[in-house]
């Protein structure tokens, strides 16, 4: 019987040229084609989403497990969503004043004309 014995070392991944081992196992996840994950915790103490990281995960549920263990270790949160890095889009930075301009003509839609009760604690 032939058996074949691999060691690895911390950092290293499979089939990766520039780490320790450069011999994968068969059947063994290409962890470079893994997609990248926006991770948001919801705090004990707040009550919206904050951008806590980025990772690497086969599948959302492996997102959220690993968001688990590396953003969650002291007990800091109550909620994690995980978004797939490719179904976010944003703004331009650059084009911010072009792109937000056309609100400062509608002075109504600022806060400064409403009277909040004083029972009101989250705005």
């Amino acid at each position: 019987m032939n058996i074949e014995i691999r060691r690895y070392f911390y950092g290293d991944i499979p089939g990766d040229e520039a780490g320790g081992n450069s011999a994968a196992p068969k059947n063994a996840p290409n962890e470079k084609a893994w997609p990248l994950w926006e991770i948001f915790i919801r705090s004990k103490q707040g009550l919206d989403h904050k951008h806590a990281g980025s990772l690497h995960a086969a599948d959302a549920r492996m997102a959220i497990e690993n968001a688990r263990d590396v953003y969650t270790r002291r007990m800091e949160g109550v909620s994690i969503w995980a978004v797939e890095s490719k179904n976010i889009h944003a703004s331009n930075p650059d084009d911010a004043a072009a792109f937000y301009e056309p609100a400062q003509d509608k002075i109504y839609r600022h806060p400064t004309f409403y009277d909040l009760p004083e029972e009101l604690k989250h705005m």
